[in-house]
């Protein structure tokens, strides 16, 4: 994932989106390893979340539309408590199928944090203050990673965010086993057989 920017739209929602609005239990039974089952788990990603918590009426737009498998949005704007609920790493991987980047929040369940990075899943950059009502969805936005900041293109106005620090270098190496290997702190399979 390795890159220092990040452009796409916008989905908003606001504070204390769980896991089961993210992807919810009864999507659960798609098997991850299965190529065909696996791209299900972006089909159904943020499906539990109400029309309301979108920023639109209600019926307004769907993360996913239709039968397809990815979203047009690529970064996830949110409040407070992002991802809380039950520990399923379920909830960051169906982003990532969906196509989603990052998300920003001002604070995030520390085990969906811990699930983003440990997997390698996306960015979960925090912002300062409490951002998702300065953004609508639909809006374009540019997230710079080497400025922390995040551009609400739509509008012009930027916001800061907090660095991800170490994390950032495991989110760029896919994940907490990749870094490991890539660091030597774990051998890779080929020098383990020799």
């Amino acid at each position: 994932m390795s890159q220092n920017k990040i452009t796409g739209k916008v989905f908003v929602v606001g504070d204390n989106v769980d896991t089961d609005q993210i992807i919810p239990a009864k999507h659960l039974v798609y098997n991850t390893h299965s190529p065909e089952e696996r791209k299900l788990y972006g089909r159904y990603a943020m499906s539990g979340v109400p029309d309301e918590e979108s920023g639109l009426p209600k019926g307004g737009v769907k993360f996913v539309n239709g039968d397809g498998f990815e979203s047009e949005f690529k970064i996830i704007v949110g409040g407070k408590n992002f991802g809380c609920g039950s520990s399923r790493e379920h909830a960051p991987l169906a982003l990532q199928v969906a196509g989603v980047k990052a998300v920003i929040a001002q604070t995030y369940a520390r085990i969906f944090y811990r699930n983003s990075v440990d997997g390698g899943f996306l960015m979960p950059l925090e912002s300062v203050d409490n951002i998702y009502k300065s953004f609508s969805t639909g809006d374009q936005a540019l997230i710079d990673l080497e400025k922390n900041t995040i551009t609400n293109s739509t509008t012009g106005k930027s916001f800061t965010l907090r660095s991800l620090g170490d994390a950032a270098d495991i989110i760029n190496a896919g994940g907490i086993f990749s870094y490991a290997r890539k660091i030597g702190m774990i051998q890779t399979v080929a020098s383990a057989n020799v």
